[in-house]
């Protein structure tokens, strides 16, 4: 299986995994224009990117299952085509409750893309390359994000907010051809039938919705609320649930093993928090920059850009790097940088020069660029091959989860710190720049904290043997 095409296999790869991480941001930029048509506020627009990131995440546990059921080419093909699917109903949608509907449909067949792609990367490619070639695969999963915001500004600007999923349309049906093309050898994958863990499901899935629920609806009505209180209650019982009955199960959804190993979990608290702190930030910087700031969508878009730009030359080489020298070193770089441009965010104000906006944001896209790479090859080398498919829908589930979070949090902190210095007597503009601010440096502070787990990183990137490796990988 390993002497098909290699290149062409890496390349469906970025396709697919670009076109879904695309509408993890895309949606970002066009936020504004899609509340003041829906006429609704910032609470509940924020929806529509949190309940793409929640069903994401619901999807990402049953991704090992789905492989060893359907076979990573039908897998494959089946997510490209859902996601598809829902992009279209997005873009026909006339209300923000049919918006979030689709939004669910488009996230369920995303949430398997990116785990199940990294996993085919680690069955075609040996792991003395495999930080390098995550690092071009890195590029469809944090190209897209990164890409999103200025793709999304010039076509909500130029052809209306519709257009950003309708742009999945041609994607998706270029994907799916060359997926026939290029990957119909994984067909003579060995396929294993087991058992789904249903009730492990019920109760992981009770778990994030109540948890998200909990912390969304707690800028409405407090901390203290009943409705508040019950609702994190419920998460804490069913989390508690879900590990009693995963322990017990011969074939569970999430293998509560992987905890147990140390790099692993290294690998795993840097995923969350870096989430939180950058999904956060990239919901609140359309807001900056459209806000008080006062650029259009457009420009808007184009000043993210150099993130993008710097973010893609550096991937390929920081995965390259992270082969012969170990993830540790260049991913506390990273962090260190991604912290830095957030406290640049926080001092931009009206007036600010273009050139400021332009270093933060490529600072930002250096950072990225030195961390995402060997992150993923320090994640996938941490476990055995028997094992990446399960890690890699840990790793990303995870990753979703705490970008969730990061975003909810985010947007009650800001929300509080508007009610504060409006109260203060503070114009309304003025109140919403400040709350930005401390919100930026609040991702700040979670990054700087961030460093505290990444110092636990493995020095070297060496994989695990497993004498199974080809049935189960």
């Amino acid at each position: 299986m390993r002497n098909q095409n290699r290149s062409g296999v890496l390349w469906v790869m970025v396709l697919g995994t670009m076109m879904a991480g695309l509408d993890s941001s895309i949606v970002n930029i066009s936020l504004p224009v899609m509340s003041r048509q829906f006429d609704c506020s910032l609470d509940d627009i924020e929806w529509v990117i949190t309940v793409y990131m929640l069903s994401f995440s619901l999807l990402m546990p049953m991704t090992n299952w789905l492989k060893s059921k359907l076979g990573f080419f039908n897998l494959y093909i089946a997510a490209i085509g859902l996601f598809t699917l829902g992009s279209v109903l997005c873009a026909l949608s006339g209300s923000l409750e049919t918006l979030l509907i689709a939004r669910v449909i488009q996230a369920l067949g995303g949430g398997a893309i990116a785990p199940v792609s990294m996993a085919i990367v680690s069955y075609v490619f040996p792991a003395r390359v495999r930080g390098s070639v995550l690092g071009w695969w890195g590029l469809g999963n944090l190209m897209g994000p990164a890409m999103g915001p200025t793709l999304g500004g010039f076509l909500t600007e130029h052809f209306g907010w519709p257009s950003i999923f309708f742009i999945n349309l041609p994607i998706g049906i270029i994907a799916i051809a060359l997926s026939f093309r290029y990957l119909g050898f994984l067909r003579q994958q060995v396929m294993v039938k087991i058992p789904f863990d249903l009730s492990g499901f019920v109760a992981f899935t009770i778990f994030l919705i109540t948890l998200q629920y909990g912390i969304a609806k707690a800028e409405r009505i407090g901390w203290t609320g009943p409705q508040i209180l019950i609702s994190l209650a419920v998460a804490i019982v069913a989390l508690v649930c879900f590990i009693f009955i995963e322990r017990k199960k011969e074939f569970p959804l999430i293998d509560l093993q992987l905890f147990r190993n140390y790099a692993f979990v290294s690998c795993i608290l840097v995923t969350i928090s870096r989430s939180a702190a950058l999904f956060g930030g990239l919901f609140l910087l359309p807001f900056l920059l459209q806000g008080l700031l006062g650029y259009s969508e457009s420009a808007s878009g184009l000043l993210i850009l150099p993130n993008a730009l710097l973010m893609a030359a550096l991937m390929p080489f920081a995965g390259k790097w992270s082969d012969k020298h170990g993830s540790r070193k260049i991913s506390m770089v990273g962090l260190a940088l991604l912290a830095l441009s957030m406290w640049m965010f926080s001092l931009l104000d009206q007036g600010s020069p273009i050139a400021l906006i332009l270093t933060a944001m490529s600072i930002r896209g250096i950072g990225m660029g030195l961390l995402v790479a060997p992150l993923s090859a320090a994640t996938i080398s941490a476990v055995r091959p028997a094992e990446v498919t399960m890690a890699s829908a840990v790793s990303s589930l995870l990753q979703q989860v705490g970008g969730a979070l990061g975003i909810a949090v985010l947007a009650i902190i800001s929300q509080s710190a508007i009610r504060t210095h409006m109260a203060a007597g503070m114009s309304e503009p003025l109140a919403q720049h400040l709350a930005l601010q401390t919100g930026f440096r609040v991702s700040m502070g979670i990054l700087l904290v961030t460093l505290i787990p990444a110092w636990f990183l493995p020095r070297k990137n060496t994989a695990v043997p497993d004498d199974d490796q080809r049935i189960h990988t």
